[in-house]
């Protein structure tokens, strides 16, 4: 069979003597194969997505006047999730210190006198009339292919505990938060972080119209005379002095 042999010559280059149908097919599963690990090692890269300065427009609103602390827990500071979708590829959501700069500036629009505390220090030393720490319970967002939209949708659960100026923990208050975009507007990365600043700002929201209603904090002003022996009184997350009626992380956003 010259020609098939020369006309492999001509298309690969290889040399024609003792090629045989073996040698072919074992060339053939070998590239076949090269090229499979490159696809899954390129789905398994996934995604990363970083948030950087979110920003809420300024509040209209009165401040109360107090005199507030707040600390943040580091994995609250410094938020990261990350997620395999099923069959997917995998997503990496990194909040970064954009919860610290978006409490902050709420914060510091609620209240007459605001500052962050670091870790180690005593919140009872500071004559402050309350104490806030918030947290995240959880974070979950879904992706085109899972919800067979356009959409990317991130929920967030927050979590705010507030104590009075003795240390004693008064409320515990679960937040629900949520937003969408659509990646036929923005692309995907961009259309995933839009919906995390969104969410970000339906809980700012939240906090703004019902967080006095819901915690009961303006009932703390002025009680920042206390003895700084007093302990501190913590309540366990799983039960809620206080919380609003968006408790729960919806399954249909809408």
């Amino acid at each position: 069979m010259p020609f098939v042999r020369a006309l492999i010559h001509r298309h690969t280059g290889a040399p024609t003597a003792g090629w045989e149908l073996g040698n072919l097919k074992s060339i053939w599963l070998k590239r076949i194969s090269a090229t499979v690990l490159v696809a899954v090692l390129c789905g398994c890269g996934g995604s990363r997505v970083t948030l950087k300065n979110p920003s809420i427009p300024k509040p209209l609103i009165d401040p109360l006047p107090m005199s507030v602390a707040a600390r943040y827990p580091a994995e609250f500071d410094n938020f990261v999730h990350e997620e395999q979708v099923i069959g997917k590829e995998k997503w990496i959501i990194d909040l970064g210190r954009s919860n610290r700069l978006l409490f902050t500036q709420l914060f510091g629009a609620m209240f007459t006198e605001f500052v962050v505390i670091e870790d180690g220090a005593d919140p009872r030393d500071l004559q402050i009339d309350a104490f806030i720490e918030p947290s995240i319970d959880a974070f979950e967002f879904s992706v085109p292919n899972q919800s067979q939209t356009d959409e990317f949708a991130v929920w967030i659960r927050y979590r705010i505990k507030i104590s009075d100026s003795q240390g004693v923990q008064v409320a515990n208050w679960p937040i629900a938060a949520y937003g969408k975009s659509q990646s036929s507007t923005f692309g995907g990365d961009e259309a995933l972080r839009r919906a995390a600043v969104l969410a970000m700002r339906d809980a700012a929201a939240l906090i703004i119209m019902q967080m006095d209603k819901s915690t009961g904090i303006s009932k703390l002003r002025g009680t920042n005379t206390r003895s700084n022996s007093a302990p501190l009184t913590v309540i366990p997350d799983d039960v809620n002095i206080q919380t609003t009626a968006a408790e729960e992380i919806p399954d249909d956003p809408g």
